[in-house]
């Protein structure tokens, strides 16, 4: 009799839980309305993930924990972008001289005073970015994430979160993608391998617990 896909996972070892540390960040990725407004090419019905990145936003502050938002942009034409501009033609809402609506930060997501916005160019918030020296320079130990997609961006960044030493947990109503199908594998994998996927409710009670 073949053992059901938690069985099999666990007989593989992957069942280690990591312990959230006591200087974490938050980390908000490309919520913007390009992935919002219905008329955009890369609408992903996010809007629950929206509310609940609203809330976390809220908690976050009351912490006074360190928060990052990140967006994207490219050249006119995006070589900035290299192949993976080439291979997602939607990505060419972020050009320079596109619609600076669907680039503009989602209502209630926007960033606050003294809050960092990292500008990428590729999915992984690490990649080509300062995001690794910021973090590292705050003493941060620990990376909440929140954003869009969950099978692209939001899985890149927190494999490279795990990568570059910091532990990720990724919030999930936080997070969102435009298929529950790869939404629900991507969460499941990430919370094998790489990070802790926590509720919010959870999260919502670790940041009161180490509020500065």
């Amino acid at each position: 009799m073949s053992n059901s896909l938690e069985e099999n996972y666990a007989k593989g070892g992957f069942t280690k839980k990591l312990e959230p540390g006591k200087r974490p960040a938050l980390l908000l990725i490309d919520f913007v309305n390009a992935y919002l407004f219905q008329n955009s090419p890369l609408f992903a019905n996010v809007e629950a993930a929206r509310l609940a990145s609203v809330e976390l936003l809220k908690q976050a502050r009351k912490a006074g924990i360190v928060v990052i938002h990140t967006n994207v942009s490219f050249q006119r034409g995006g070589r900035n972008g290299g192949v993976f501009f080439r291979k997602v033609p939607a990505l060419a809402c972020f050009e320079e001289g596109a619609d600076p609506t669907l680039g503009a930060f989602g209502a209630g997501l926007e960033p606050g005073a003294g809050e960092t916005v990292i500008t990428k160019q590729y999915a992984s918030a690490f990649f080509g970015t300062s995001l690794s020296s910021t973090l590292t320079s705050a003493g941060i130990d620990t990376v909440l994430i929140a954003g869009v997609s969950t099978s692209g961006c939001v899985r890149a960044t927190a494999v490279d979160a795990c990568q570059h030493g910091f532990i990720p947990i990724v919030v999930r109503e936080a997070v969102g993608d435009r298929a529950p199908g790869p939404h629900e594998a991507n969460l499941f994998d990430l919370q094998a391998k790489y990070a802790e996927v926590k509720a919010l409710a959870d999260v919502t009670d670790y940041l009161q617990r180490i509020r500065h």
